[in-house]
């Protein structure tokens, strides 16, 4: 609690009756920030409105005293505070949203409050508040022993899911591949460095993660005896996440979650494993600087909904390995290419309304008047998408166009029962239609013809009693009245009834204005209430069919992804994989599809192939030719293969793979404490520990954050344990030329290089992969691309030449000695948990520091005499024959 406050409640008796009841309802809310309703404003008060201040940018005043001193006290205006709050759950920050819910004319003291809703930042619903495009999630971990269990909530459309990960690294990839905007852990559980300062962590009190209780929560919520149907009551870690997960949503929505019907189980043999660096590396939602630009979702994004959006998200994220699911797929998308089908089908879709999260407030009784309009105008294109699935061949979309159905009595509902353009939220009325409810339209017309009532009363009873200067007024004491002069007073009818009499006039009731007047007086109001009452009962009706309609919009969200799929087929000149449970992978004409998309030059596609007698490529060539582009492009097509897409390829034969790994890049971890060199080897350990014959890895450059001989040694023994123990589908691109000899003696091996020419001292890359070993490095002439210095080039050419004149550049015999000692007792590789590697060494090869030291040779010093704009065609011939001799 802050310290204000608890200073504040030991001096309880000191503060005013509502500083006392806001006081008290903070200290039930120590780590949210409470907005306390007084009249149209959210007032906050003590370290609250000191803390709304820095990150509201409101005004910080001190009004009144209590308990002796200024209370801090800011303020938000009701109407207003939608914008304040999103951008405090951008923050992080939660907020306990305290509403009046006693009556000012009858409450004695303060008006009673309460805390009707907590707004953290994983389980928002408010429209304003939430990215439209992305899943806002609530998760929780609890750890088993060793394993780690993982449960995860969309509390807007009520998708909820449990998996277990086996390992800290699995833990981390899983995390994410989620990104929950709120993390729940228990208080005791140690934490991963990488996690410490995750936005959102919640730290929760270790008896919310006890096992029955979990259980017991998760089958009350279901209506079952046990977890048996869902498929996951052997998983008890995902299960305790999961109860205190389910305790905590409910907690802060402060209601039924009746659209959580139940929990899917993710296993890790249906879906390909991405780690944490493989997701970062490929950029599948995500680019390298954490922004959505150039990003595979970027290019393919073209769905006209935006549950549709977050569905192509979840599956590019989570690929699958299940045959019949991605041929479904792909059938379906084959059948929408042909003809163009996808066109017309796309036109209704862009009409429906985000009904995953509309049906989400319906169930937690939020809905707003807007909402309701939007689900009857999406439910009413449905007619329409049922039309043109009709002409649409494919098991799957059959599927899809029963789940999806049609709602006319919905839609008649809606229609009838919500005005065209209603206001915001229900508040001030003006929601539900003219003829939706005779008692409603009867207030209205007595609040809204009232003056004209008046008027003709008037006109009637002075025709009836003869009395010219009679009249009906009105006034806030004594309400509705007719009015009689002194003179004619004496001629009012028998049924008038004095209510006032003044100086001059005398001012009577009648039976029939007394009963407009009660109408009137009250209409207003009462109209309001009953137009409440009708929309909560609407908001009942609406919800007996809740479950239907999340079905129907689950499956409206995969016809979108499957039509955007297509039309991105179409437009980006992609081709059907063929898909088989044979291991390998053929791509003929392959094309990295964002780079392509965003490159000014031609992309130039290339060829790959990976087969069990095939199963490693030693990539050379030049920094720049292309190699990290042709790597990446690999492991996309393969990844979209696996989401049952079409691929950026001229043809692909693709065999199921369960795990993608890369090793691409290289970075600090500073919060861990990690160099560069030991986040590669990290990465590098995890690939060599757990990836399979069935798994795509991608390494780029191992060894290159150490020593030559060093990084040279690990990379021969990192690539030799790959191809021979491991026997994974690998593309292993380096400059360690020594590394092209190991497909002399492994035939599972073999060289490809990116190629590139020399023009004078330029290069000019080709992007065009060849069979073999590269033939040069061209690091100086990429050096000189980048902008280094001309005599910084100089003088690194006279010290290559020297190098190469002098024989210090060792050949592969000699390079790899030592290598089990490197690769096993080197303190980089144990502490990164590297697997032992073994390699065949011959003698000792010069130290590192010796390449620097030799003796200059012959040929060496016969350059440096030579001053080539002096030479002679002639001399020149001569001299290169002289430098044969010395060599």
């Amino acid at each position: 609690m802050p310290k204000a406050v608890e200073k504040s409640t030991a001096q309880k008796s000191e503060h005013t009756p509502m500083m006392q009841q806001y006081l008290r309802i903070k200290a039930e809310h120590p780590n949210e920030m409470v907005f306390y309703r007084m009249g149209d404003f959210y007032e906050l008060f003590y370290d609250d409105a000191k803390k709304a201040a820095e990150l509201m940018d409101v005004t910080l005043t001190a009004r009144g005293k209590s308990g002796g001193e200024p209370i801090p006290m800011a303020g938000i205006p009701y109407h207003s505070a939608e914008g304040y709050l999103a951008r405090l759950v951008r923050l992080g920050v939660s907020v306990a949203i305290c509403e009046q819910i006693g009556d000012p004319a009858t409450s004695k003291g303060p008006v009673e409050r309460k805390v009707v809703r907590i707004v953290t930042p994983g389980t928002v619903t408010d429209e304003a508040l939430l990215n439209e495009r992305r899943d806002n999630l609530l998760g929780a971990v609890a750890r088993l022993n060793d394993r780690y269990g993982i449960a995860l909530l969309d509390v807007g459309s009520g998708r909820f899911m449990v998996l277990e990960a086996e390992n800290e690294e699995a833990l981390l990839g899983e995390l994410q591949r989620f990104s929950p905007a709120e993390l729940l852990v228990s208080e005791d559980m140690p934490l991963p460095g990488a996690l410490e300062q995750v936005k959102g962590l919640r730290r929760r009190a270790p008896w919310e993660f006890d096992a029955e209780t979990a259980l017991r929560q998760l089958t009350t919520q279901f209506g079952t005896q046990d977890l048996e149907g869902f498929g996951c009551s052997q998983m008890t870690a995902a299960i305790t996440a999961a109860g205190c997960l389910l305790q905590y949503a409910k907690d802060t929505q402060r209601t039924a979650l009746p659209h959580i019907r139940s929990i899917a189980a993710e296993s890790s043999a249906e879906a390909v494993t991405l780690d944490a660096s493989t997701r970062r590396n490929l950029e599948i939602d995500l680019n390298l600087n954490g922004g959505d630009e150039h990003t595979l979702l970027s290019v393919l994004d073209s769905c006209k909904t935006a549950m549709g959006s977050r569905l192509l998200r979840r599956w590019l994220n989570s690929p699958l390995r299940s045959l019949p699911i991605l041929q479904s797929r792909q059938q379906a998308i084959a059948a929408m290419v042909q003809d163009y089908l996808f066109e017309p089908l796309r036109e209704p879709l862009k009409n429906i309304g985000d009904m995953e999260r509309i049906l989400g407030r319906l169930a937690l009784k939020s809905a707003r008047p807007r909402d309701l309009t939007r689900l009857g105008a999406s439910l009413a294109e449905f007619p329409e998408i049922q039309a043109q699935l009709a002409n649409i061949p494919g098991s799957l979309l059959k599927e899809l166009a029963g789940q999806i159905g049609e709602w006319p009595e919905t839609v008649a509902l809606l229609q009838k029962a919500i005005v065209e353009n209603p206001p915001v939220i229900i508040r001030d009325g003006g929601v539900i239609a003219p003829g939706y409810d005779e008692e409603l339209d009867e207030l209205r017309g007595i609040s809204e013809n009232a003056g004209q009532y008046l008027v003709d009363l008037e006109t009637r009873e002075k025709e009836r009693t003869g009395i010219p200067t009679l009249k009906v007024g009105y006034n806030r004491v004594h309400g509705y009245y007719i009015e009689i002069t002194r003179a004619h007073s004496e001629q009012a009818p028998a049924d008038y009834i004095r209510r006032q009499t003044l100086k001059n006039a005398e001012r009577f009731i009648t039976p029939e204005l007394k009963e407009f007047e009660d109408k009137a007086l009250s209409a207003k109001s009462r109209a309001l209430a009953r137009e409440k009452a009708l929309y909560e009962a609407l908001i009942e009706t609406l919800s007996e069919s809740l479950a239907p309609l999340q079905v129907a919009a689950a499956a409206v969200s995969e016809l979108d992804v499957l039509a955007c799929l297509a039309e991105r087929a179409d437009a980006l000149n992609l081709c059907k994989p063929e898909l088989s449970e044979t291991p390998g992978i053929r791509i003929t004409g392959g094309r990295h599809p964002v780079v392509e998309q965003v490159s000014t030059e031609p992309f130039v596609a290339n060829d790959v192939e990976l087969c069990p007698e095939r199963r490693m490529l030693i990539i050379t060539g030049p920094n720049m030719g292309g190699k990290s582009t042709y790597m990446r492009q690999t492991a996309l097509i393969t990844l979209l293969a696996h989401v049952g897409s079409f691929v950026p390829s001229d043809s692909a034969q693709i065999g199921l793979v369960d795990r993608i790994f890369t090793r691409i890049g290289s970075s600090d971890d500073l919060a861990s404490g990690r160099s560069t060199f030991m986040v590669e080897m990290t990465e590098t350990a995890n690939i060599l520990h757990n990836a399979t014959s069935h798994s795509l890895v991608l390494m780029d450059e191992i060894g290159r954050g150490t020593s030559t001989y060093d990084g040279l040694s690990l990379a021969w023994a990192c690539a030799l344990q790959l191809a021979q123990q491991v026997q994974a589908f690998t593309l292993f691109a380096t400059h360690y030329f020594e590394l092209t000899e190991l497909p002399s003696q492994l035939p599972m091996v073999a060289n490809i290089h990116l190629d590139a020419t020399e023009h004078g001292d330029d290069i000019v890359f080709l992007h065009r992969i060849q069979e073999g070993p590269a033939s040069k490095s061209y690091g100086l002439q990429v050096a000189k691309l980048a902008g280094i210095p001309a005599p910084v080039l100089a003088e690194a050419r006279t010290r290559l030449a020297s190098l190469e004149a002098s024989g210090a550049a060792q050949t592969l015999e000699g390079a790899m000695s030592g290598v089990d000692r490197i690769a096993e007792s080197s303190p980089a590789a144990q502490t990164a948990g590297q697997a032992p590697v073994h390699a065949t060494a011959t003698p000792a090869a010069p130290l590192q520091n010796e390449l620097f030291g030799a003796p200059t040779h012959p040929a060496v010093e016969l350059l440096e005499e030579a001053n080539p704009d002096d030479l002679t065609p002639r001399q020149a011939l001569e001299l290169v024959y002289r430098l044969k001799e010395k060599l």
